[in-house]
């Protein structure tokens, strides 16, 4: 019985491509969470054109009202703190990912406690949209990190799952193009 080998063999552990994705995750979170804090900071140091970028970057995703924002030198975060709270709950979440679930796993968790993280948010917007309690810096934070270090454990398998089926897919078809080499038994 022959087996046929390919070079491109060696470039499809699935283990490889699950760390490299784990990588850029964590990387890319804390980038973003870099960014928000380093607008203040840079406007603080008067670089007001870069702070400005950042800030106009990220006035697409949040509100920025300044009263709902950690401030940092009397100038406020590029985000709100809940958004805050969604950004380095994600990355701290993403960080600690494979120390709480083997990045081999591509199943996520069932879908309800995804569900259960986003009720203390839902709750603390919806008692402070009502007026019925004012919510605090400290509660969009905490439940904004909430959610989004839930949804990591979301995100990643679905992330290493796509990235597993690229790579076959890239190597399924470099390897077609390659001249297989012939293996005895």
């Amino acid at each position: 019985m022959a087996t046929v080998l390919t070079s491109n063999e060696s470039r499809s552990n699935p283990f490889s491509v699950a760390a490299g994705c784990w990588i850029c995750v964590s990387l890319i979170a804390l980038l973003i969470v870099g960014l928000i804090i380093g607008a203040p900071v840079l406007q603080a140091y008067g670089q007001q054109q870069l702070a400005s970028t950042i800030y106009k970057a990220f006035s697409f995703v949040c509100h920025q009202i300044p009263e709902r924002s950690f401030h940092i030198a009397s100038h406020q975060f590029a985000v709100c703190s809940r958004c805050t709270g969604l950004y380095a709950g994600f990355a701290l979440a993403a960080l600690a990912y494979p120390f709480a679930r083997s990045l081999k796993r591509t199943d996520a968790p069932g879908r309800i406690w995804l569900i259960l993280a986003a009720v203390p948010l839902l709750i603390d917007f919806a008692l402070g949209y009502f007026s019925i309690w004012q919510n605090t810096h400290l509660s969009r934070f905490l439940t904004g990190a909430l959610l989004s270090s839930v949804a990591v454990f979301y995100v990643m398998p679905g992330l290493i799952e796509l990235s597993n089926l690229i790579g076959r897919r890239i190597n399924g078809k470099n390897a077609s193009e390659n001249c297989g080499v012939i293996v005895g038994k």
